[in-house]
């Protein structure tokens, strides 16, 4: 079992940047799922992030979409969100979008603790439906299956993939898979 590597994620996104003939950017091929979004669509994740993260952005919501998995990312589907602003009507829009998913990812990265958004989300989430994960990008080269988060994100257990098959691992050390998690 293995946490999600950056150098994988990016190789991933460079891999679907290229599969795109190489004329589109992980911004822009993200930006493409706008088209396919309906606001009564639901989601098994809803990703949480730092912008700053487009690339491996890219390669984590297609690493997760190959599994099976339907994945949000709020600035895909509602482009014309602001989230420069930490206003009434952002929030209002991301708790219905929210509702929408079956879990919430936390998706930890060296940009993570620069963003506005992600600790209210994780903390909005928790409290409305409580299937939130922490899912750590390892900057290693090594690979590493643990996880030791700093301050309040080592109160919550954390995404590995095993194989292919995400599990989420529990603080005690016990792992369940992700379908058999989000159903409890």
């Amino acid at each position: 079992m293995a946490l999600f590597s950056r150098r994988d994620l990016i190789n991933k996104a460079n891999s679907v940047v290229q599969k795109s003939f190489n004329t589109k950017t992980a911004s822009k091929i993200l930006n493409e799922s706008y088209n396919a979004y309906s606001p009564f669509k639901s989601y098994d994740i809803f990703l949480s992030h730092s912008y700053q993260d487009a690339e491996v952005i890219l390669g984590l919501k297609n690493t997760l979409e190959e599994k099976g998995y339907e994945v949000y990312v709020d600035w895909i589907e509602d482009r014309q969100m602001s989230r420069e602003n930490v206003n009434a009507q952002t929030a209002n829009q991301l708790r219905n979008r929210m509702k929408n998913c079956r879990s919430l990812f936390f998706a930890t990265s060296d940009n993570s603790s620069d963003s506005k958004w992600m600790p209210w989300e994780l903390g909005y989430y928790d409290g409305y439906r409580g299937k939130v994960a922490i899912l750590p990008i390892n900057n290693s080269s090594y690979q590493k299956d643990t996880f030791e988060g700093q301050e309040y994100l080592g109160l919550y257990n954390y995404v590995i993939d095993n194989y292919g098959v995400l599990y989420i691992k529990y603080l005690n050390g016990t792992s369940k898979s992700f379908r058999e998690w989000v159903s409890e």
